[in-house]
């Protein structure tokens, strides 16, 4: 088990969104939402605007989105405010010409915010692959814009596994640039391990400690600056987790997966997802992911 791949399967049960989009100027604001996703730069240049300073943005740049921050794109280094925002849906590219191409993929979380480990990253993170070194990656992005423009069989299972691959290369070279491990302290990495692995376990802070090797107290303060969460909050946070990609990727019982994740029965489990999701387990499976592609 790796922890960008855990992240990638909850993120996945949200709704799949993808579009060639070709913008004049001045450029296109996103609004903030609940899920993940990024922009690669077909044709430019063009300025990422945030609210701190514009980043100017090349061809084959990928813009990471981590947990839905607002963001813009704009031909020129302008401010995020005067950018018109974006309307969302399956809509085709503009014909002609235009100041900037760029192709978007999304998972969309509905009911749920992104997992907190995506939360604990920057909002946006800018890369700019080496394509010679990774020419998987320009294959990537040659299938992603041809399964976004192009109405073919499969095209719905074909964007999630696009949007899956797209997403973990982007995640494994921020890590790689910036020195920075999934989780820095091996203690901590080692609890959030054996989290993942083990949902159905009875956890307490004691217990996760001494997987840690440390002290509780010291455990809990390291663990929630680490992760962004008490220990408990993200046990509970992950088990619900685990449960709604059940619910969504399978027809187990909710009976069977109560155990799964930790909950001694279904009602215990229900009344937990209910709290979390703002919905029973039932309407949350009936109503499923929708994937969005233009057609």
């Amino acid at each position: 088990m790796d922890l960008i791949s855990e992240v990638i399967r909850a993120v996945r049960v949200g709704s799949a969104n993808a579009r060639l989009i070709r913008q004049e100027a001045p450029g296109v604001r996103f609004g903030a939402f609940d899920g993940s996703g990024f922009h690669i730069i077909t044709s430019g240049p063009c300025w990422l605007l945030t609210h701190d300073d514009p980043v100017e943005l090349r061809p084959g740049d990928v813009v990471l989105t981590t947990s839905g921050g607002e963001h813009g794109l704009s031909a020129t280094p302008g401010s995020l405010r005067d950018l018109p925002e974006i309307e969302m849906g399956p809509f085709p590219p503009a014909p002609g010409p235009a100041a900037f191409e760029f192709v978007c993929g999304a998972y969309r979380l509905e009911h749920q915010r992104p997992p907190q480990y995506l939360r604990a990253l920057p909002e946006l993170i800018t890369l700019s692959p080496d394509y010679d070194r990774h020419p998987e990656l320009r294959s990537l992005v040659s299938m992603l814009i041809t399964t976004v423009t192009a109405s073919r069989p499969g095209s719905g299972a074909t964007l999630r596994a696009v949007l899956d691959l797209v997403l973990v290369q982007a995640l494994r070279q921020w890590h790689d640039e910036s020195g920075e491990p999934e989780v820095a302290h091996p203690g901590i990495a080692a609890a959030v391990r054996e989290i993942h692995e083990r949902p159905h376990h009875r956890w307490t802070v004691g217990g996760l400690s001494e997987v840690a090797g440390m002290p509780r107290a010291a455990f809990s303060r390291l663990f929630t600056t680490a992760v962004g969460q008490p220990p408990m909050a993200y046990v509970t946070g992950w088990r619900l987790s685990r449960a709604a990609q059940l619910l969504r990727e399978t027809d187990t019982s909710l009976a069977r997966i109560a155990p799964q994740v930790g909950y001694s029965t279904e009602f215990a489990l229900s009344a937990a997802f209910r709290r979390e999701y703002g919905m029973p387990p039932g309407r949350y499976r009936a109503s499923g992911p929708v994937e969005q592609i233009p057609r």
